[in-house]
């Protein structure tokens, strides 16, 4: 899982900048999956019912794409469990920074919104911590 792919890490990134931009574009929103999820989840679909099309594609987007084609690397997805368990973390601590990675990173961050900035930073610095000491203290067994 270690492979050099910089032509599938440049046009992945080019277009998650993309929709960003057809998000901003057409919208006139930022696409956060915080808000994106809240405002679904509360019924709440605003000016238009894009957002649950959103999030049904964000799901059966990579479960399509995994059936047609599967992993050369054998990856193993975690446990529904620990899903849960993360989805949970990842969500309650999204609504605690006012945003996740979607909105401040790729959104905030080309704005060069001072407080997305050090949202992201901290986000990573939590994620350079977490892999320490999920492979180093505890050896890999969480």
């Amino acid at each position: 899982m270690t492979e050099f792919t910089p032509f599938l890490s440049l046009g992945g990134g080019i277009l998650i900048g993309l929709a960003a931009f057809g998000g901003f574009f057409l919208f006139g929103r930022v696409i956060g999956m915080t808000g994106i999820m809240a405002r679904t989840l509360s019924f709440d679909f605003g000016e238009a019912g894009w957002r649950p099309m959103f999030l049904i594609g964000l799901v059966l987007g990579p479960l399509v794409m995994s059936q047609l084609m599967p992993s050369p690397h054998g990856f193993q997805a975690p446990g529904v469990v620990a899903l849960i368990i993360g989805g949970f973390l990842v969500g309650y601590g999204s609504r605690v920074g006012s945003g996740c990675t979607s909105g401040h990173g790729i959104c905030g961050i080309s704005r060069l919104s001072k407080r997305s900035i050090v949202a992201v930073c901290t986000f990573m610095f939590t994620a350079f911590v977490t892999v320490f000491v999920t492979r180093h203290v505890f050896g890999g067994l969480l």
